[in-house]
């Protein structure tokens, strides 16, 4: 039978790590990958696999990247560690390893939750993204944030949604996305984008428009609206922090 490696990268993630890894102990193979903790990540890890292996920060996709050079089974599944593959979910994607595909990769849908409740609106679901696929046919996109799988060949989906536990807390999702606002201004100035005049006024402003009325984030009541906010936040802070790049200055402030 083919055999199915699940990846994972960690940070500090001693709360999330263990139910983690427990979701797919049905896998021939689990390769954590740890980028520097400092808690009690690696040793729970460790609990679950023997396959612990560490290396710096290299962005999300350049990361990911290492922890599938590393995987030898002839299927990978890319997991994150807020992350959990439900019993349904793990019956398809056996049986997909099982037959050999057909397909050279498949998307699943995610179960995105917001301090505690399944979010439905916002464009929060289904959130389809594609994790399963044929090791040698699929790699990650080299970006800091954001990455994604591009594989060679024909894509499926997958019906049982992947349950994604994102956000705690508002305070987890502000935390987060101050790191993840400057990691994409990053990429912007990369590529070699420019500010746009006026666009930290207009982008937060038609972001909060469309995410809670064209997306019917008011339908989701006070969670609705606190996403529609903190997502047009983000929208702020990505492009404030390419202003400050592109102006010579570090995101720090120096």
């Amino acid at each position: 039978m083919p055999r199915l490696s699940v990846i994972v990268i960690a940070l500090n993630q001693e709360a999330n790590i263990g139910e983690c890894l427990k979701s797919v102990s049905f896998a021939d193979e689990i390769v954590v990958v740890d980028t520097g903790s400092t808690d009690r990540t690696v040793e729970l890890a460790r609990a679950c696999t023997d396959r612990v292996l560490t290396t710096d920060w290299q962005g999300f996709g350049r990361t990911k990247n290492y922890a599938l050079d590393q995987a030898r089974g002839d299927w990978v599944f890319s997991l994150d560690t807020d992350e959990r593959v439900p019993p349904a979910l793990q019956e398809e994607i056996m049986a997909v390893v099982a037959a050999g595909g057909p397909l050279n990769g498949y998307r699943v849908a995610r179960k995105n939750y917001f301090c505690g409740r399944w979010i439905r609106h916002l464009g929060w679901y289904p959130d389809y993204t594609l994790r399963l696929f044929r090791r040698g046919r699929g790699r990650f996109r080299d970006r800091e944030v954001h990455e994604e799988v591009v594989v060679a060949g024909s894509v499926g989906t997958l019906k049982t949604p992947l349950e994604h536990y994102s956000y705690r807390s508002v305070s987890e999702y502000v935390a987060r996305m101050d790191r993840y606002a400057r990691l994409a201004a990053q990429e912007l100035a990369k590529a070699g984008r420019r500010p746009l005049p006026g666009e930290l006024f207009f982008r937060p402003f038609f972001s909060f428009l469309h995410l809670y009325f064209i997306r019917r984030g008011f339908l989701e009541g006070t969670p609705g609206y606190t996403l529609a906010v903190l997502m047009s936040m983000y929208k702020f802070l990505k492009y404030y922090y390419l202003r400050e790049l592109t102006r010579g200055r570090d995101l720090d402030g120096h």
